[in-house]
Order: structure tokens, then sequence, then C-alpha cells
């Protein structure tokens, strides 16, 4: 899974149409909802308790392992098929490639029986989920007009909390049956970018032509150097690697840190305090915005925001109770959705330049991407260094409050 920011696909569009096609929004959150739904049922429930099933002794590591080298591939295949749309002119076919080739990888996932498998596999699924996602994210730039695209991100941006309390649920139900439960989510995802596809009309675009290598390079160093955006860049990468060090995590929390009531499994926790998160997270996102705009105050509510995930992140470091757990999935996705909704509004007002805007918003999803890869190592390694998952907790609320120390030294916005 690829963490982005809704509506920075991998280009600009070349002639904006005056109104998005009607039927775009709801599609464009049905087909978010899917992929979200494949990566938070499969990545957080399904594959851990595979994982488990296999080495119980050593799942920590080895989660951590596919996780990692997974999220590699996801890193390089979501830019390279942007690039690849972007030759094309296309969007329709990399959505519809994509989303069909999850159901054959996710038969392979329920095929596996050793860890190495297990990681070829997902390695594959992050792939074709990435292929599928580089597409539909670029869709907003390429048919929303500016005038239209705070609807459309919100239509891409809900998609996440939908789709992670449908993956929790359909995760939690199938945990018994992998196989089923792999190619349940996998026919989730083909089936909306056929509708996707089918209900969609798309124009061609001009062809262009990829940008060379030392020409990304320039262009990620020379969006650093500006103040205001490294400082953005960094804040985001350090809240960002505390929530996926924590929530990658969960379904293992869950089975050795917390005290699940009498009777009740780990995988029924998560799909329990999954929707209680999703329900916080767009509560949060919305308020958040609006206050933020009658305000005119961005940097106020991003270091409350991220100060508000620490708080969550000391909740279970200190209680190993039920209880517990369920504050913090209420607080952290208060905290996270506040957070996401506007340091991206934020973002978008310390751009070094506004021709390079598409580019730079592209540069921000590093911050996105990269400390998911790097997550999953680090947590296995606090860990397994320290015994259990307090300690873990701990590391992310240090990041989370650095996070938040990290917007103070932006001068441009409020």
């Amino acid at each position: 899974m690829a963490l982005s920011s809704p509506g920075t696909g991998t280009s600009e569009a070349t002639a904006a149409p005056s109104r998005p096609a009607r039927g775009l929004l709801p599609l464009l959150l049905v087909g978010n909802t899917a992929m979200y739904a494949l990566y938070i049922g499969v990545a957080g429930v399904l594959l851990a308790l595979q994982v488990a099933e296999i080495d119980p002794a050593h799942k920590v590591a080895n989660f951590g392992l596919i996780g990692g080298v997974s999220a590699i591939f996801a890193t390089v295949f979501n830019p390279v098929a942007g690039a690849l749309s972007d030759r094309s002119g296309r969007r329709n076919p990399w959505v519809l490639g994509g989303g069909l080739l999850a159901l054959p990888a996710m038969f392979l996932l329920g095929l596996a029986d050793t860890i190495l498998l297990i990681m070829i596999a997902w390695c594959l699924g992050q792939a074709v989920m990435n292929v599928y996602q580089a597409a539909i994210t670029s869709v907003v730039p390429d048919r929303v007009p500016v005038s239209a695209r705070g609807r459309a991100s919100a239509a891409v941006g809900l998609g996440l909390p939908f789709g992670s309390t449908i993956g929790a649920l359909l995760g939690a139900a199938f945990s018994d049956d992998f196989r089923t439960g792999y190619l349940v989510f996998g026919a989730i995802t083909a089936g909306a970018a056929v509708l996707f596809t089918a209900c969609t009309r798309e124009e061609r675009l001009p062809a262009r032509a990829p940008m060379p290598v030392r020409a990304q390079l320039a262009a990620f160093t020379a969006a650093l150097r500006d103040h205001d955006f490294r400082w953005a860049f960094i804040g985001r990468a350090l809240l960002v690697l505390g929530y996926f060090a924590v929530s990658a995590y969960q379904l293992y929390i869950l089975q050795d840190h917390t005290a699940l009531p009498e009777g009740m499994e780990p995988e029924e926790a998560v799909a329990l305090l999954m929707p209680l998160n999703s329900v916080a997270m767009v509560l949060s996102t919305v308020l958040g915005g609006y206050l933020s705009d009658r305000f005119d105050r961005r940097k106020l509510f991003v270091g409350a925001s991220a100060l508000l995930s620490a708080l969550a992140l000391l909740i279970p470091a200190f209680s190993t109770g039920w209880t517990a757990m369920l504050a913090f999935s209420v607080v952290n996705g208060l905290g996270f959705g506040c957070y996401m909704a506007v340091d991206t509004a934020l973002v978008t007002m310390v751009l070094p330049a506004a021709e390079d805007a598409a580019r730079d918003m592209g540069v921000l999803n590093i911050a996105n991407a990269g400390p998911q890869i790097i997550a999953p190592f680090i947590a296995s390694v606090v860990v397994s260094v320290s015994g259990g998952y307090t300690a873990l907790f701990l590391v992310a609320a240090v990041l989370s409050v650095a996070g938040a120390l990290a917007v103070k030294p932006i001068r441009s916005v409020r």
C-alpha cells in the first residue's frame, strides 16, 4: 500500500474539462474503497494470520520482512505505472489491467505455504495493485476541473475509512479460510475496475514523454531546497512512519499485548476497532478541514493533530486493557484524519512553484510511501529488541511529536 495525496496524479491534465463527467465521483469512491479494502483486509488481517500460522515464533520478524520488501515493490511500480500511463495518454486500460490481475495475484497468495512464497505472492499483489492505484489516482487531475477538485479529493479520501472498515470486517469473516478471503478481495477489486472502466468515458490525452532519471533527481532536490516545503516533507514523513509502524502490527498487538474480553478473538477485535477508527477519521477530516479554513490556521491544526496522535499512542503503551485499545482507535483516528486533511492543504500553500505543482506533490508522496518501506523493519527491530510492543508505541509517539514540531519552522503559512 502506498498512501497518496488525493488529486496528485503522476501528471497534470493538459485540458481539464469544465466539469467532471456524470457519475465520476461516486465511481472514484467505489474504486478507491475497493483498493483500500484489499490493502487493509489482506495486509492487516489475512496476511498477518497466515504468517503467524506458518511460523508463530518468528511472526514479527517475518511479517516485517514481507511488509518491507513488498513496500519496495509498491514504491517502484506506482511511479513506473504512472509514467507508462502518461506515455499512453490513457488511464482506463491500466485501471482495468491492474484490477483484473489482482484476482490471480490473490489466488497465488492463498496457495502460498512458506514465508518465501508468501513474500513473492504479496510482492506481485503490491505490484498489480499499484498499477491500479497509480492510474485511478491520475484520473482526478486528468478529468476533474480545479473548481471541483475538493469534491473529487473527498471522494478519493473517503475510500480509506470506508475501505478500511469493509476490509477489516471481511478479513475477520474469512479469518479461518484464507484462500476464500483472498479471492473475495481480488474479486471486489476486479469488479470495481470493470465497473469504473465500463461506466466512465475516456478521451485519449496527448502522450507525454517520460522525464529522464537525472531530471527527476534534479526536480526532487530542487523541491527540497525550498525551506518551507522541506519542513512540510519532513513532518509528513515522520508522522506517517510512526502511524504505519503501529498499524501494520495491529493484529499481533491484539494477540500478544492487549487483554481482550473473554471469548473475543483478535481478528474480531480488528473488525470492531477499524470502524471506530474510520468514523473518527471521517469526522476529524471534515471538521479539521472546515475549522482550519474558518480560522485560517494550518500550522496550529497540523501540529495539534500530530500531538493528538502521539497522545493516542501513549494510551496502549501504559495500559494493555481492551478499553485502552478502544480509546486509542478513536483518538488516533481523530488525530490522523485531521492531520492528513489539513496538512495536505498546508502543503499546497508551500509548493515552491505553481507551474511545478503536480511534480512537487509527487515529491511529497515520497514522504507517504518511503516511511511505509522502512516502518515494518523498524517496528520488527523495536519489538524484537525490547521484547514487547510498549516500546513500539513509545517510539511511534516520539515520531509523532517530532512531526508536530516540524511544522513550527514553516514561515509562509500561519
